[in-house]
């Protein structure tokens, strides 16, 4: 029985790396072939054409610089301004504490398009709608409330004393949350920057509603390219470099994920 349950597990394993990881292999595949007839480059045929395609297209280059800089002003806003709301939840006691905490939940469980028209006025009247810093402002609104509940519960695992023991020793507040209290939860920051990534990273309500010329990120610039005749190569090509940013920011951030979904499980 114990020989059967063996070959179930691996039959299983493999079912679901099969699943998994042939449509990718399948998208970088159709990423290297030319799909559409050129002057240079005949149809079926094994070509970079369509990765030259993204650095030669100013839209497609813009939509990755765009996403990136959502995703950059995102996490610089978002993170420093979650650690000490994070801290007074996880330290203090106030009136409605726990009742804030959970509205703030709530907001995130709303969904993005019930706020876009009340959002895109309020950005209208502040001037940045059609731009960079007004659609990583709206995607802050919504990563601060999961960043606080992450980092909340980061800073709960480390013991109170810790805290006293610093003020006794002569620490301030703002110098024990830098010089110690950083250092500690730093696989909770590496955490909640990987969420503000996600979500900027492939967020479209916001990106459809509060842009239309400028600003647009990776996924609008990708359905602009379907239409009556689609480049299917270059749109395979675009979606896998798209996936590279992400792989990149896995890789070199393994360690404190790891880590972190660890003390966060």
């Amino acid at each position: 029985m114990a020989r059967y349950l063996g070959a179930i597990k691996t039959v299983t394993l493999l079912a679901f790396l099969g699943f998994t990881f042939l449509p990718l292999v399948q998208m970088t595949l159709i990423s290297f072939v030319a799909t559409l007839p050129t002057t240079s480059v005949e149809v079926g045929s094994f070509t970079l054409h369509n990765y030259a395609g993204i650095w030669s297209d100013p839209a497609l280059r813009s939509a990755f610089v765009n996403s990136i800089a959502y995703v950059l002003i995102n996490i610089c806003i978002t993170v420093p301004v979650a650690i000490p709301a994070a801290y007074a939840f996880s330290r203090m006691s106030f009136a409605g504490d726990t009742h804030l905490f959970l509205a703030f939940i709530a907001f995130r469980i709303t969904p993005p398009v019930v706020l876009t028209l009340p959002i895109f006025q309020l950005f209208s009247a502040l001037g940045i709608v059609n731009s960079v810093f007004g659609i990583a402002l709206a995607h802050c609104l919504f990563n601060l409330p999961v960043s606080i509940w992450v980092l909340q519960g980061f800073i709960s695992a480390i013991p109170k004393e810790m805290d006293e023991t610093a003020f006794l020793d002569g620490y301030s507040r703002p110098r024990f949350i830098w010089g110690i209290l950083l250092p500690q939860i730093a696989p909770g920051i590496a955490v909640t920057a990987f969420f503000c990534f996600m979500f900027s990273w492939v967020e479209v309500v916001f990106a459809r509603i509060l842009t239309t010329t400028n600003g647009k990120p990776i996924s609008m610039a990708l359905n602009a390219l379907f239409g009556f005749q689609t480049d299917i190569g270059l749109v395979m090509a675009v979606t896998v470099a798209s996936m590279l940013p992400g792989a990149v920011l896995l890789f070199a951030m393994r360690n404190h994920l790891s880590r972190g979904f660890r003390i966060g499980g």
